[in-house]
C-alpha cells in the first residue's frame, strides 16, 4: 500500500533532532552511571602507555572529530539512501531507536570495556573475557569484514572522482593541509579549534579552484591500458593508506578527522538551512508499495542501514583507535555516544536527500527508485544531489554544491579507509602472532602491505557491472558481515557488564534483535543464491551462517556462565578481590585503576 504524504522535511528533522537529544541527555546519562559506571580518577592506558604514535592522550573534542570521521564513511550516506526504497518511515524509525538504543550502547559500550582492558581491541577482548574459540571467531569475521570496507570504499571514492573531477583538488590538498596543521598543534601545544577551522575554510576555498580545474585520468588510464579510470584511482588510494596507515595518529589522522569533523556539522547545517529555506517536501511515500519479488523490509532495512543505526565496524574503530586516545574514562560517554548520534544524524540527512532533494515531486523520485537494484546503484549519487540542491538553496550555484556534496562524502570515506588500514594491520598482526608467523606480527612493513594488498585486488577484480565487483556483487553480504560483528561486540560488552553485578538488558536486547535479523537475512540469501546458482556467494553466505550460529552458542554459554558467576558473588561488587583476579587475571589487572588509586572497579 502507498501511504505517500506530502510532509515538509524540516519538521522530520527537527523531530528526529530532538528524539537525539534526549537519547544522550538521558539515556547516555544512564549508561555510563548504571552501566558501565565511568571513573574520573580511573587513568586511562592512552596515559599509562603513551607513546606518542599510537597511544596519546587527546583532547575530548579532538578525539570525537578523530572518532566520528572514522566510523562515519560512505556507509551511512550509502546505506539509508538505499533503504529509502521500503519507504522513509521505515528508514527514520530504524535509524532512530537504532541509534539511541543499539547504536549508543554499542560504541559507547566497546570504548568503556576496552579502556578497562588496556586499550585491547575488540577481537582480543572476546579472548579475555569469552574465551579463546570467540577471538578466533571475532578474528574471521573482523578479517572479512575490514577486507570489504576497504575494498568497497576505495570503490566509491574512485567512483565519485570519475563523476566529480572538480573534488580531486580540495580532497589531495587536504592530506599536507591536514600534516601542516597537525605538526603545528603537536609542536606548539596549542588547541586544535582554530587550526582546524583554518583548515576547513582553505578545503572549502578549495572547492573552487578544483571545480575550475577539474582533474581527470582518463588519459593515464587510456596510456596505462585499463579499462576503467576508477581503477587508477583505487590503486592511489591504497597507495596512500599504505603510507597513511604507518605514520603516528597525531601527524594526519587526528587533524584531517577534526577537519572533516567540521564538515559533519557544516554539512548537516547546510542541509537543515536548505531545507527551511528551500521548504523542500519530502515526495517519497512513507511505506512504499515496492514492486513484487523485491527484497522485503523485514529482515533486509535493518542489514541494509548497518552504519548509522548499528555497525559492528564502530566497535574495532572504539576499541581499535580510540580507547587508545581517551584522555579521561569519563569521555567516553561524549566520544562514543556522540560518535553514534552523529552518525545517526548524517544518516537522517542522507534520507532526507534523498526524499527531498533530489525530486521535485513523487514522479521524480518513482523513476530513481522504482527497483531495489537500480535504488541501490544510484544511492551515493541521490545523496550528492539532493545535498546540491539544498545548498543551491542558499544562492550556491549548483555545480559547485555537487563538488561540495562529493566531498563531504569523499572525505569520510577516506578517512575510514585510513582508519579501516591500521585496524586490518592490527588484525593481521594478531592473527601472525596466533598462528606464530613473526613475519606476520612483529614486522610492520609485511603487515601493513597485506592489509592493502587483499582488498586492493578484491577492488580490481572484473565482474559485477558498471558498479564493480566488490561493490555490485559482495556489498550485499557486507551488512550481514557488520551487523555480526555488531552482535559478537555486544555479546563481550554484556558478560563484561554481568560479570559486575550490574543491568546487561540495555545490551541483551540489541544483541537479540541483531542476531535475529542477521540469521533471518542470511537464511533468504542463501535460498536466493542457491536459487539463482550464484556459487561466489552461497558458500561465502553460508560461511558467515555458521559465523553466526557459533556466534550465538558462544554468548549464550558465556552469559549463563556470567550470570551464575554473579549469583556466586564471583567478579561483582560483593566478591573478593583476589576471587575475582584469580578467577580472570586479565581482566582483574586490567578493571583496576592505575597509577595508585585502589579498590578494583571503582564505581
Amino acid at each position: 500500500m502507498d501511504l505517500g504524504v506530502a510532509v515538509p522535511a524540516f519538521v522530520v528533522a527537527a523531530v528526529v533532532g530532538v528524539l537525539f537529544f534526549l537519547g544522550y541527555r538521558y539515556y547516555s546519562s544512564y549508561l555510563a552511571k548504571k552501566v558501565y559506571a565511568l571513573d574520573p580518577a580511573y587513568v586511562t592506558p592512552a596515559h599509562q602507555f603513551n607513546d606518542g604514535v599510537d597511544f596519546v592522550p587527546t583532547n575530548k573534542h579532538v578525539l570525537f572529530g578523530h572518532h566520528f570521521t572514522s566510523v562515519a564513511g560512505a556507509a551511512p550516506i550509502v546505506g539509508p539512501a538505499i533503504a529509502v526504497f521500503w519507504g522513509w518511515g521505515p528508514a527514520l524509525t530504524w535509524i532512530v531507536l537504532g541509534t539511541i538504543f543499539a547504536a549508543g550502547v554499542h560504541d559507547f559500550g566497546s570504548l568503556a570495556v576496552s579502556v578497562r582492558h588496556k586499550a585491547k581491541s575488540i577481537g582480543t577482548l572476546a579472548g579475555d573475557v569469552i574465551n579463546g574459540r570467540a577471538r578466533m571467531l571475532f578474528l574471521a569475521i573482523i578479517f572479512f569484514l575490514l577486507t570489504l570496507v576497504n575494498a568497497v570504499f576505495a570503490v566509491v571514492i574512485g567512483n565519485l572522482f570519475v563523476a566529480r573531477p572538480g573534488a580531486v583538488i580540495p580532497i589531495v590538498v587536504e592530506i599536507p593541509l591536514a600534516i601542516l596543521i597537525g605538526t603545528y598543534i603537536y609542536r606548539t601545544r596549542s588547541s586544535a579549534l582554530i587550526p582546524s577551522i583554518v583548515g576547513v575554510i582553505v578545503l572549502y576555498a578549495l572547492i573552487l579552484v578544483g571545480n575550475a580545474y577539474p582533474i581527470s585520468l582518463d588519459g593515464l588510464a587510456d596510456a596505462l591500458g585499463v579499462e576503467q579510470t576508477r581503477n587508477v584511482w583505487v590503486v592511489l588510494l591504497f597507495i596512500y593508506t599504505w603510507i597513511a596507515s604507518r605514520i603516528p595518529v597525531w601527524v594526519l589522522l587526528q587533524p584531517r578527522d577534526y577537519i572533516n569533523s567540521h564538515q559533519l556539522f557544516i554539512a548537516l547545517g547546510v542541509i537543515g538551512l536548505g531545507l527551511i529555506i528551500g521548504m523542500n517536501q519530502i515526495q517519497a511515500p512513507v511505506v512504499n508499495d515496492v514492486p513484487e519479488g523485491s527484497p522485503s523490509f523485514f529482515p533486509f532495512l535493518f542489514i541494509t542501514i548497518a552504519c548509522g543505526a548499528i555497525s559492528g565496524f564502530h566497535s574495532l574503530v572504539s576499541s581499535g583507535t580510540t580507547s587508545k586516545q581517551l584522555d579521561k574514562e569519563t569521555d567516553a560517554r561524549y566520544v562514543g555516544y556522540m560518535g553514534a548520534v552523529g552518525e545517526g544524524s548524517l544518516a537522517t540527512g542522507a534520507v532526507l536527500a534523498a526524499t527531498a532533494g533530489v525530486a521535485a515531486s513523487q514522479a521524480d523520485w518513482e523513476a530513481l527508485y522504482p527497483d531495489f537494484a537500480t535504488a541501490s546503484g544510484g544511492a551515493v549519487n541521490n545523496f550528492v544531489e539532493g545535498v546540491a540542491v539544498f545548498a543551491n538553496n542558499l544562492a550556491v550555484p549548483l555545480d559547485i554544491a555537487g563538488v561540495f556534496a562529493a566531498v563531504v562524502v569523499i572525505s569520510f570515506a577516506a578517512t575510514t579507509m585510513d582508519t579501516g588500514v591500521r585496524l586490518q594491520r592490527y588484525v593481521i598482526q594478531e592473527i601472525g602472532d596466533l598462528i606464530k608467523v613473526r613475519a606476520l606480527s612483529h614486522n610492520l612493513t609485511v603487515a601493513t602491505t597485506v592489509a592493502v594488498a587483499i582488498p586492493l585486488v578484491m577492488a580490481l577484480l572484473p565482474g559485477g557491472g558498471e558498479s564493480g565487483y566488490t561493490f555490485g556483487v559482495l556489498w550485499q553480504l557486507f551488512g550481514t558481515t557488520n551487523q555480526l560483528t555488531a552482535g559478537l561486540a555486544l555479546s563481550v560488552i554484556a558478560v563484561w557488564v554481568t560479570r559486575r553485578g550490574r543491568n546487561p538488558v540495555a545490551i541483551l536486547v540489541p544483541l537479540a534483535f541483531l542476531l535475529a535479523m542477521t540469521s533471518w537475512a542470511l537464511i533468504v540469501n542463501l535460498r536466493n543464491f542457491v536459487e539463482a546458482d550464484q556459487w561466489v556467494l552461497a558458500p561465502l553466505d553460508a560461511l558467515i551462517f555458521v559465523l553466526a550460529i557459533w556466534l550465538m552458542v558462544e554468548a549464550a554459554m558465556s552469559l549463563r556462565s556470567a550470570f551464575r558467576d554473579r549469583d556466586l558473588g564471583v567478579g561483582t561488587e560483593a566478591g573478593d578481590a583476589d576471587a575475582v583476579a584469580k578467577a580472570n587475571p586479565d581482566v582483574g589487572a586490567a578493571d583496576r585503576p592505575l597509577g595508585g588509586s585502589s579498590g578494583g572497579d571503582r564505581r
